[in-house]
Order: C-alpha cells, then sequence, then structure tokens
C-alpha cells in the first residue's frame, strides 16, 4: 500500500449492485477529500457472495488483513437467492459481515433519518432529522443458543436474546455523547414490559442517562416506538435500542425517507474504525443495470470521512453536494417523478463529483 496518502480505505463491493454504488461512493468520498487537500489509497478486497465464489469462503483471511491495515471500510451489500441455502455460517451476511462486526467490536449501528427528498416520502413536507443507533454486537443475531428440532412432534425453533449490563452501557453512552452533537435529546426503546432482557436494558439505559444531566431523555417501548416513527418522526433526535428492535425501526426510518436507496449506515468500534455502507440489500433483479439509487452508499461516505477519518468538512460537502443534486431534481429511478430527469447510477455519481468540484 501507498505510504504518501494521508487514508486507506478497504473497498469491499460486495453482491449485486453493492459494487455499482460502492463505485460512486468511492468516486465522490475521492472527490471530497481531494478538494479538501486530503488524498486517501482505496484498495478492493473480497465479502459475501463474490468471495465464496472466488475463493470458498464469505469473509476471506486476505479481507480481515485488509480491514485491519485500513482507517476504515466502504462495503456494498451482500448475499443474494444464489448462497441462501448454505449453512447459516456459511452465507454471505452471517459468514461474511457478522464476523467482521463481532471480530471488529462493532457496536454502534448509526443510521441517519432525514427527509431529503420530500416529494419521495409519505409524509410529504414533514420534517424529520434524527438517528438510530442499533446495538450491532449482540442479542438474538449473535446469540449461540440458537437451533431447530423437533419437540412432542412439531417443528420448533428458537433463538436467544442476551446482553450483558456491559454491552448495553457502552452503546447508550455512545447515543449518549451522539446527542450532545446534535439537539441533545435521546431516546431509549426496548420491550420492558415482557421481556427480561429488555428489563436490564431500561435500568442499564437510565443509569448512563443519569450521567448526561443536559440531555432529555425517555425510553418508550418499541411497539409506540413504531407508531411514533410514523405519526410524528420529527420528535426524535437519536433513538438508541438493541439489536433486532434496531434492524426493524431503522428500516421503518427508510421507508419514511421514501427509499431504501436514501438509507445510510456506519459500524463503529470503541476506536471510531467503522464498516460503512447503505442498508438497502443486493437487489440482484437489477444489478448490471445502471439504475440502482447510490445515494445511500455516498451518504455512508460521507459517514466514513465525519467518524473514522475525522473529517467533518469533507462529510458536510458530501451532503451539501447530495442535497443540491436531489434539490435540482436530478433524481434516480426509484425516487424520480414524471417532471423529474433520471439519472443512471453513473451520471449521478458524476453529478455529484461535479457539485464538489465546482465548489
Amino acid at each position: 500500500m501507498s505510504s504518501s496518502a494521508d487514508y486507506t480505505i478497504a473497498v469491499l463491493g460486495g453482491d449485486g449492485i453493492g459494487p455499482e454504488v460502492t463505485s460512486v461512493a468511492q468516486a465522490v468520498l475521492d472527490a471530497g477529500l481531494r478538494a479538501a487537500g486530503r488524498t486517501a489509497e482505496f484498495v478492493p478486497g473480497l465479502l459475501g457472495g463474490v468471495a465464496i465464489d472466488a475463493v470458498g469462503t464469505p469473509l476471506p483471511a486476505e479481507t480481515v488483513e485488509l480491514c485491519r491495515r485500513s482507517d476504515a471500510a466502504l462495503c456494498g451489500a451482500v448475499g443474494g437467492p444464489k448462497w441462501d441455502e448454505l449453512p447459516y455460517a456459511q452465507r454471505p451476511g452471517t459468514g461474511g459481515l457478522l464476523p467482521i462486526r463481532r471480530d471488529f467490536g462493532l457496536f454502534a449501528n448509526v443510521r441517519p433519518v432525514r427527509n431529503l427528498v420530500p416529494a419521495g416520502s409519505p409524509l410529504g413536507e414533514v420534517g424529520f432529522d434524527f438517528v438510530v443507533v442499533r446495538e450491532s454486537a449482540g442479542g438474538a443475531y449473535f446469540t449461540a443458543t440458537r437451533g431447530q428440532d423437533v419437540v412432542q412432534g412439531q417443528r420448533h425453533a428458537y433463538d436467544l436474546i442476551e446482553y450483558r449490563a456491559d454491552e448495553i452501557e457502552r452503546v447508550v453512552d455512545f447515543a449518549c455523547r451522539l446527542a450532545r452533537s446534535r439537539n441533545k435529546k435521546v431516546t431509549s426503546v426496548d420491550k420492558a414490559n415482557v421481556l427480561e432482557s429488555s428489563v436490564l436494558w431500561r435500568s442499564v439505559a437510565s443509569e448512563v442517562f443519569a450521567r448526561y444531566p443536559d440531555l432529555e431523555a425517555n425510553h418508550l417501548y418499541v411497539d409506540n416506538a413504531s407508531m411514533q416513527f410514523v405519526i410524528d418522526p420529527g420528535q426524535f433526535d437519536v433513538v438508541v435500542t438493541e439489536n433486532v428492535f434496531g434492524d426493524i425501526l431503522s428500516d421503518i426510518g427508510a421507508g419514511l425517507m421514501g427509499s431504501l436507496g436514501l438509507a445510510p449506515s456506519a459500524t463503529l468500534n470503541d476506536e471510531r474504525w467503522g464498516l460503512y455502507e447503505p442498508v438497502h440489500g443486493t437487489a440482484p433483479d437489477i444489478a448490471g443495470t445502471g439504475v440502482a439509487n447510490p445515494i445511500a452508499a455516498v451518504l455512508s461516505a460521507a459517514l466514513l470521512a465525519r467518524h473514522s477519518l475525522d473529517e467533518p468538512r469533507v462529510a458536510a460537502a458530501i451532503e451539501r453536494a447530495v442535497e443540491a443534486v436531489v434539490l435540482a431534481g436530478d433524481l434516480p429511478a426509484d425516487l424520480a417523478s414524471d417532471r423529474a430527469e433520471v439519472l443512471s447510477t453513473e451520471e449521478l455519481g458524476a453529478r455529484l463529483v461535479g457539485e464538489i468540484g465546482g465548489r
């Protein structure tokens, strides 16, 4: 790897539309860094189904080593029907992404939710700008207590939700620190009226909240939070919750925005090393057609600049470029109305790079 670049970024394009949107995100991030007088070396690596096809495993050792040598990883979605029947630990997601999150200690999944394209949002001009912080290293997705068997002649399946107090504490503390940099409000979401894991969650969250008297903090049950997301999303600033609830709530947030193609994410550890990826899937049905929306991947690159590179001006420049292009009515197929100019994946990327260069 070059020693002259300021940063090294692992680029894990993934499957389906992943390489297409990740390529655009890389170009936009590179433009933003260069405009700020910074340089990055972007080093490709294999992850997911493409890695299975190439070397027989969803997470090659070379990819892990690349990530360790990099300042962050820019990632495309992984998976697809081709690999769905593989054993659990050999699938692109559960054998690729989940081990990275575990091995790199990536416990805080940050998913911004903002009304970027009001014409595409089901809420129209209603304003909202909040962040879902999803605990991403524990809970039912990571439990060793899972399986299927037969009980009294009936097929039976189980997955155990497990959390330690320290796992809850670190992600709630992360959310509180994030809220301090925003509008100083944090909401913890659980199901403490039913689940023992949520009883512990609420107890620990309350203890952490007490350390942040400058914040407005509250608790919601997940069913009520789901409803509040839809009827009054503007009330939220930072929402913190466990893994499964966060997975669901953040997709509701994407629905409020009008498209998964607008939903970015960052998954971070204590050292601020992160894996940055759009929330959407691999969309194999449109892969290679040039119509995939790259905005979520581009906004994920902005999160990379802000959180792992500590380049807030670069992040802001990327976000402003997205806002300017969207405001001009230059939209991808999933968001364009009859009056909008429909841009291909590459065309939209070129507009974004041009916008950054023009500034």
